[in-house]
């Protein structure tokens, strides 16, 4: 019983530092959590508990059945995973972004070793190369490419805007290869609602802990509260749109979207270029900055590195280490199969 326990909380830890990894990779542009999810298999479990959230979840909540309910729903995964994700957010994004400051070569060198190697992965998972197959990858590669090269939209605070923004932006979660940080900077919000409004949630939520309340008084916080508040009611409601449609399309057609998943993270490869140059929104000569003072990104110019820069040869060991790292978390997922 004891070993027993000890195993159920290592799942747990593991669970929550798969968390911590989606919600790391949510907030990058050109990552994307749903392939932590795919890569470090928990990403159908993932869709069937967010598929959960139907009809009989609600009658089970409103005629005041909690266990049933919680049960129903796999609320014990959904809450140890969304707290990793959480976590992650207020504290390892953080760092991730100082990384980006600093080391941004070796960073995206990393990621790209990452995805590369998430696509070997989930090439094993395509049991059979068929006519429909390779038409599926062909198209799942097109649209990768086709978003990726795809210029931004100006800044909308408008709540309706917001809340499509949510929608759209969850879909990285739920869609391997599709960067929801990278759809928020094309819809233009990318700032907006990860890093202006998350600032100032921060500070609300260090002000009620503190027991001030204060920024209720406040317009722009409460602006950017209300702003907050509609993309996550936007997201939360995307996740379970779009986990039913996946649910479905996942049990009819599993090759097929396997296949398009492939597709669109090879496509998407540009997104995780390495070697690249920030291209920031100009208006009228002049560079036009978010509240903090920051230029505000809009895509990037790809180049060739070059191979005689000490930087190219470091940041090509990166991106094998990432490469490895999914070799072997394949490799010793298939030997605890094997063992089990």
């Amino acid at each position: 019983m004891q070993l027993q326990n000890t195993r159920t909380l290592i799942d747990k830890i593991i669970l929550f530092i798969k968390g911590v990894a989606m919600g790391g990779a949510n907030k990058i542009p050109g990552v994307s959590g749903g392939v932590v999810a795919f890569v470090t298999g928990f990403y159908e479990e993932l869709i069937f508990s967010f598929k959960r959230f139907n009809v009989k979840a609600l009658k089970l909540l409103f005629n005041g059945r909690f266990q049933s309910f919680f049960q129903y729903v796999n609320f014990k995964f959904l809450v140890i995973l969304f707290s990793g994700s959480l976590f992650s957010y207020f504290s390892v994004s953080l760092f991730l972004d100082f990384l980006l400051r600093n080391y941004e070569l070796f960073v995206w060198s990393f990621f790209f070793g990452l995805i590369i190697g998430s696509i070997y992965y989930i090439a094993k998972g395509c049991k059979k190369l068929k006519t429909t197959s390779i038409f599926a990858i062909i198209i799942g590669v097109i649209i990768g490419i086709s978003i990726s090269f795809m210029p931004p939209a100006k800044e909308n605070a408008n709540l309706s805007f917001v809340f499509l923004c949510g929608i759209i932006g969850v879909s990285g979660m739920t869609i391997p290869g599709l960067s929801g940080s990278f759809i928020l900077i094309l819809l233009g919000n990318y700032v907006l609602l990860l890093v202006d409004s998350v600032n100032m949630l921060s500070k609300t939520l260090f002000d009620i802990f503190s027991g001030n309340f204060n920024f209720i008084q406040d317009t722009e916080r409460v602006k950017y509260l209300k702003i907050i508040g509609s993309f996550s009611a936007g997201s939360a409601f995307g996740l379970v749109i779009t986990s039913h449609i996946l649910g479905y399309v996942i049990k009819r057609w599993d090759n097929i979207v396997t296949a398009v998943i492939l597709g669109f993270i090879t496509g998407s490869l540009g997104n995780v270029w390495p070697w690249k140059e920030k291209i920031f929104i100009m208006a009228n000569n002049e560079y036009l900055l978010d509240s903090q003072g920051n230029k505000m990104l809009q895509n990037y110019k790809r180049y060739i590195p070059n191979i005689s820069e000490p930087e190219t040869w470091y940041a090509t060991a990166f991106i094998i280490i990432g490469i490895a790292i999914l070799v072997a978390i394949e490799y010793f997922g298939r030997e605890n199969k094997s063992i089990l």
